[in-house]
């Protein structure tokens, strides 16, 4: 059975426990939401790994993006950056290679990874095509369900999978309404060949063989936002919504199956759009678990994206979105390198951060406790073992011009506000003991 099926039968399993230990809520709570398809375990059957939980009443989780493209396929740099993504507190890592040895790729990355592994199988079915039919749009159904297995019997934990391009949307699309019509690479993918062929998306049209697959392997299904806005301009627009109630009656129809999923959100979104694109989601979706890219408040930050995408970011969380996707520096520059995914998890894993602060945590605020004690004792060590990055507050420390009191920082050093304050209210209690 499934991790729906057990839980809609009221078995809890140790995976649940697990789960909802490090979680900090009960297991009863987790397995109920699990079964009503609010909350999912995401760790294929195949995967040795620990179990990510997402979902309502969890930590706010965050992925990083890694992968290749035809321009630059070096499987050890990528394993660098698995690596670099996992030291700085990714909870999950997607593969989106596209070029080179893909096979070859994923499976040295699932083997070397100690979180769980995301893929988006569309890319390989398009790679594939070009090489066997000399085109993306001559690929058949079965091509895609069969890369779609094949990441699964390697053990990815979870599959992107644009099931709500539909031919009606497509044909809408047509109309020109939009300033950037699909952002989404498999969202393109799957379009071109609806247009080309004039037939039905297979990922909608036959997402029965989709619901086999993901049960065989407990895959939990990533419903992709093939239709995610590109742009501010076509943010929370008519596309996006249809494709939004379209994925959420798969969902619905996927739990029923015993199949865990999560919807994929946009994009690029104001500021002022964020809170209603969630509750949206959370309605539409039926509080199903919300996986969001940034989402980015502005579309001029190049270079800065990672900062764009984590103020988007932080207000999703606190809204309810339960998983970030990271974005670094070289977004809609260039495949990003070692520094940028190190940039890009730090940018995120803060602002999931302080999504849980606002959402009431205990485990955020404990650290944010924590934190302000060691400020008041001028504890420095405790200071950079609880920062985002560590060596970096070390660095800085250590480059600072010398100070005569090693307490206090070089920014305000004799007028450490911290420091005058508590003598002066050290003196004053004093005075009062004695008096």
């Amino acid at each position: 059975m499934t991790r729906v099926e057990l839980a809609k039968k009221g078995i809890i399993t140790d995976e649940v426990k697990e789960v909802a230990k490090e979680e900090g809520i009960s297991p009863e709570i987790l397995s109920q939401n699990i079964a009503e398809g609010k909350a999912v375990i995401t760790r294929n059957i195949l995967h040795n790994i620990k179990p990510l939980g997402i979902g309502k009443g969890l930590r706010t989780k965050i992925n990083a993006n890694i992968g290749t493209s035809k321009d630059k396929t070096d499987l050890n740099e990528e394993l660098e950056k698995l690596d670099i993504a996992v030291k700085y507190g990714t909870d999950a890592v997607m593969d989106l290679s596209t070029g080179g040895p893909l096979t070859e790729m994923r499976r040295a990355i699932i083997k070397h990874s100690p979180v769980s592994i995301g893929t988006v199988p569309i890319y390989e079915v398009a790679v594939r095509a070009i090489e066997k039919y000399g085109s993306i749009v001559k690929m058949t159904a079965d091509d895609i369900f069969d890369v779609i297995e094949e990441h699964a019997k390697d053990g990815v934990d979870f599959v992107t999978v644009h099931c709500g391009v539909t031919m009606k949307i497509v044909e809408m699309l047509k109309s020109g309404e939009r300033v950037l019509p699909i952002v989404s690479r498999g969202g393109s993918i799957l379009a071109d060949w609806i247009c080309y062929n004039g037939k039905e998306n297979p990922l909608y049209e036959y997402f029965d063989r989709l619901l086999a697959i993901a049960k065989k392997y407990d895959l939990t299904l990533s419903l992709g936002d093939g239709l995610r806005p590109g742009c501010l301009m076509d943010a929370t627009d008519k596309y996006q919504l249809l494709e939004l109630i379209t994925i959420g009656k798969l969902k619905d129809i996927a739990v029923s199956e015993g199949v865990q999923c999560i919807i994929e959100g946009p994009g690029h979104l104001p500021l002022n759009h964020v809170e209603t694109n969630i509750k949206l989601q959370k309605s539409i979706c039926k509080e199903a678990p919300f996986y969001v890219l940034g989402p980015l408040v502005t579309d001029c930050a190049m270079g800065y994206d990672h900062i764009a995408a984590a103020i988007g970011g932080a207000l999703a969380g606190m809204y309810g979105a339960d998983f970030l996707c990271y974005v670094t520096p070289s977004e809609h520059i260039r495949l990003p390198d070692k520094e940028d995914v190190k940039e890009g998890v730090i940018a995120s894993k803060i602002a999931a951060h302080a999504a849980d602060l606002a959402k009431g945590l205990p485990q955020a605020w404990q650290r944010d406790n924590k934190m302000a004690e060691a400020r008041r004792n001028f504890d420095w060590q405790s200071q950079i073992a609880l920062s985002f990055d560590p060596e970096k507050v070390r660095s800085m420390r250590s480059e600072r011009p010398p100070v005569e009191d090693e307490r206090v920082c070089s920014m305000c050093g004799e007028f450490c506000a911290i420091k005058i304050s508590r003598e002066a209210i050290e003196i004053d209690v004093s005075l009062n003991r004695n008096a």
